[in-house]
């Protein structure tokens, strides 16, 4: 479905609205350049785009979008399993028919899942963690709240739920723990943050929230999803803001950069152009500077994180804003600015699932990215594709 309004497009998005944020002045990691080389060369190189619950879940669409895919260097699909609506679109979680948040969009997940996986594509379940118009209206008590013990809305009506509840925690990874059962490879959690777009001053919550009990309490939640999904073979990830490579606190949300990235196996910062406010990292339009954004972002991000730059796997921008039109040259501009940030790893996102086909073509990553991509590019098989 073409999205086309505004307000749609951004609220599509993971972690759209960044607050703003300053760049960094942490002190550097001491660890040389070619270690960092090394970690990030022998990471599995995940190349994929985002797709929606709905088209995921159409045979129709699917087969769409694979012949498109067939046909590039994509060997990865990420794909919507709770939106920010609170709505989960797989089957099979009892919790989520109980609270009337199932909707079947992908009905028949080891169907997808067969598709996906049969065309060697590694997969991952995007979970949308705090942010939820569904249950926060049937549990109240399970919501964030106002001090008059109503719930917290944000400027456009959006309800919370709160990050500090271990019912909520269950809540998700009864959810995660389906997609693991399912066969997907990795799961990786959206807005896994605190409320920012609104007065956030009159957030209450279950437990004493300061920044500090903020970000220990995301990383508390990555400790207990690893525990909960111990038994599965898959891998555990988080969204995180774009400025979060940059910033000097938890930018009001609880992100912290390194935090994060010690307790996921991967980081996906959104590091979309269109995103960055005027004058960030001294840009005047950065939505119209797609190169520089990354580069700038991932310079910061490898000052902060020593070895653990190399489980960062940034979210690109594949769509146009704001009057920038993005085509194969943006596209291209900010896989370039990975790669030559020692990445190999990246997925594109469009809110309609319209990709540049043409910038992921073999022939073009070889000629722009990567001169060392092989001719018969099959027989690159990272985690992703067997094929």
């Amino acid at each position: 479905m073409l999205i086309t309004a505004l307000s749609l497009l951004l609220a599509a998005q993971p972690g759209a609205a960044a607050p703003a944020a300053r760049t960094s002045t942490a002190p550097a990691v001491a660890i040389s350049t070619s270690a960092i080389l090394k970690l990030t060369e022998e990471s599995p190189r995940v190349r994929g785009i985002h797709i929606t619950s709905w088209a995921a879940g159409s045979a129709r669409e699917r087969e769409r979008l694979m012949e498109h895919i067939s046909g590039t260097v994509i060997n990865t699909v990420v794909i919507a399993v709770k939106e920010t609506d609170g709505h989960v679109y797989i089957p099979g979680v009892k919790k989520a028919e109980e609270y009337g948040s199932y909707m079947g969009a992908i009905q028949k997940p080891e169907e997808m899942l067969r598709d996906f996986k049969g065309e060697g594509l590694y997969t991952v379940a995007r979970i949308v963690v705090f942010k939820d118009q569904v249950l926060p209206k049937r549990r109240p008590d399970l919501a964030v709240r106002t001090p008059g013990g109503g719930l917290w809305k944000s400027h456009n009506g959006a309800t919370w739920l709160d990050p500090y509840n271990r019912k909520v925690w269950d809540y998700t990874l009864d959810i995660a723990e389906r997609c693991a059962q399912l066969g997907f490879d990795e799961i990786q959690f959206d807005y896994l943050r605190y409320p920012s777009e609104g007065d956030t001053r009159l957030c209450r919550y279950s437990k004493p929230h300061t920044p500090a009990t903020a970000i220990r309490n995301l990383g508390e939640f990555l400790a207990y999803a690893h525990k909960r999904l111990a038994g599965y073979k898959v891998k555990v990830s988080a969204d995180v803001f774009g400025l979060t490579t940059s910033a000097k606190t938890d930018m009001g949300i609880g992100q912290d950069l390194a935090t994060l990235a010690s307790g996921a196996d991967y980081i996906y910062p959104m590091m979309y152009p269109s995103h960055y406010a005027p004058g960030e990292y001294h840009l005047k339009n950065p939505n119209a500077a797609p190169y520089a954004v990354i580069d700038h972002g991932l310079k910061d991000a490898l000052r902060r994180l020593g070895p653990h730059y190399a489980r960062l796997r940034p979210y690109l921008q594949d769509f146009s804003l704001f009057g920038v039109h993005y085509g194969p040259e943006q596209v291209r501009a900010q896989i370039i600015a990975a790669r030559r940030n020692m990445l190999n790893s990246w997925v594109l996102w469009n809110p309609a699932n319209k990709y540049t086909w043409s910038a992921l073509t073999p022939h073009s990553y070889r000629a722009f990215v990567d001169p060392q991509f092989p001719y018969d590019w099959h027989e690159i098989k990272p985690a992703a594709r067997t094929r």
